[in-house]
């Protein structure tokens, strides 16, 4: 990231949600984007991922200025390259958990989807939730799957975003353990958005953004 910026129009006037951010992401290193709510943070990762675009500044991801490609090539990059956690499981009702974790394998054309699929669910201590939909599993449950799904295509880059936020404090532990078990066998590059000082510490260089900006 080189000099971002994010600007919103806020009724007549405008408001600056990130100001001024630079920094590099190493392959196979795990950063922590600290900050309270309101700070930044899931802007960040959404920039970061391509999902949104910066006012002013740029970034550039696997050498790809994402600016420079249009929605399909960063949508197509994002599927090449990223994994993703977020706090609310994002899983797709209507499909069952391994339907889910298929669904981006199917989408970029891998082989095997469906044993892919059902390997990664028992790595996670699902292969007996195969067929439930997400609505008859616990949260914890959904996240797990979540993290199938997201390691499924061997991402190059996992992106978190507060990823035990809707799990109790026991169920959080669990899945987190998991999650950098997964990270360290698979040697991605992880970058993870919490408010969450101890798990912070858990990754190799930690970040904290304060209103917009990255405290010195």
């Amino acid at each position: 990231m080189e000099n971002l910026g994010k600007v919103v129009a806020s009724g007549e006037s405008t408001l600056t949600i990130l100001e001024g951010i630079g920094f590099t992401v190493a392959a196979g290193e795990s950063v922590a984007i600290l900050g309270p709510s309101g700070s930044g943070k899931s802007t960040l990762l959404s920039l970061l991922a391509g999902l949104d675009l910066p006012t002013r500044g740029r970034v550039r991801l696997a050498g790809q200025d994402l600016a420079a490609l249009d929605e399909d090539a960063r949508a197509a990059l994002r599927g090449r390259l990223l994994g993703f956690v977020f706090q609310s499981f994002q899983l797709l009702p209507a499909l069952t958990a391994l339907e889910n974790v298929m669904l981006p394998l199917e989408l970029l054309g891998l082989p095997n989807p469906r044993s892919n699929a059902e390997a990664m669910l028992a790595r996670v201590g699902l292969a007996d939730r195969l067929n439930h939909y997400p609505k008859h599993l616990s949260g914890g449950e959904q996240q797990r799957v979540a993290l199938a799904r997201a390691f499924a295509v061997h991402p190059k880059l996992l992106l978190a975003d507060e990823p035990t936020g809707n799990l109790d404090a026991a169920t959080g532990r669990q899945v987190i353990e998991l999650m950098f078990a997964m990270n360290a066998e698979a040697g991605t590059t992880l970058v993870l958005v919490t408010h969450d000082e101890a798990l912070a510490q858990r990754c190799g260089r930690r970040l904290r953004l304060m209103a917009g900006r990255l405290a010195p």
